[in-house]
């Protein structure tokens, strides 16, 4: 008897090209930009920092701008602008408080918190371009008697005169920091140690000229100031350390003088 072979199956590989999953749809460009503005707004959230909280803002207002040159977004044109407004006044607002936040209410200077960044940007641009960068410590003197002779609103007028005084006498590009009391510090970039003396020198100069007319009559003040150079790369702590040596040196050698110290 004769048996049949049991057909065998083949899988026979198919001669068509492999075909590409579909393609996944384009983002919508407004849906993107929503996205990316929540993004944005979370990490504003988690921020204390305005510095940060600015550059972020900035980048809002970046992606906000590119929706004006994409042809193909559908979001209405009074909804882009509308959010541009709104994140360029917030913008502007938070630079306003940076500014106040670093600015000395009385007197109109820098103060301690604006300091810092201040003195790492000058410190940074005399290392990289190999320039000096002088440093002074100014204090007014018998600022204690000057208060409970005439009262603490007369010694208010008078560190307000004296920071007047500063801006007059010095040039625009040098920096006045109320450094705390009746302190104040000078940043003096691209002043060799001689130049900076000078410079204090004129502005004692200018406060004898310039009085103070107080409730009617003249107050006049002087005081006395210690002087240094920043040497390449070295850390604040030092310069400040170094200046405040020859403040000291100028208060106890008679006042009303100013002390170098390289």
């Amino acid at each position: 008897m004769q048996v049949k072979e049991k057909p065998v199956l083949r899988l026979i590989k198919s001669e068509a090209t492999d075909v590409a999953p579909p393609a996944r749809p384009a983002e919508d460009p407004a849906a993107l930009y929503y996205r990316r503005i929540k993004t944005y707004a979370e990490r504003i959230r988690g921020s204390q920092d305005v510095d940060a909280v600015i550059r972020l803002l900035e980048s809002a207002l970046h992606e906000t701008a590119g929706l004006h040159r994409d042809q193909t977004v559908q979001l209405a044109r009074e909804e882009v602008e509308r959010a541009e407004r709104r994140i360029e006044t917030l913008r502007e607002e938070l630079e306003q408080a940076r500014r106040l936040i670093h600015v000395d209410h009385l007197t109109g200077a820098l103060n301690r918190a604006g300091f810092d960044t201040i003195y790492a940007r000058e410190a940074s641009l005399a290392d990289r371009h190999d320039v000096p960068f002088g440093v002074a410590l100014l204090d007014v003197d018998n600022f204690k008697s000057l208060n409970d002779i005439h009262g603490h609103q007369a010694g208010d007028a008078a560190l307000m005169h004296f920071a007047r005084v500063l801006k007059l006498a010095l040039r625009p590009s040098d920096v006045v920091v109320r450094f705390g009391g009746e302190e104040f510090l000078l940043l003096l970039p691209r002043a060799t140690l001689e130049r900076a003396a000078r410079a204090v020198q004129r502005v004692q100069e200018k406060l004898a000229t310039q009085v103070l007319v107080y409730q009617h009559r003249p107050l006049r003040f002087t005081f006395s100031a210690g002087v240094t150079e920043r040497r390449p790369g070295e850390p604040q702590t030092e310069v400040i350390r170094r200046a405040d040596r020859a403040l000291y040196q100028a208060k106890n050698t008679g006042k009303q003088r100013v002390v170098s110290c390289a």
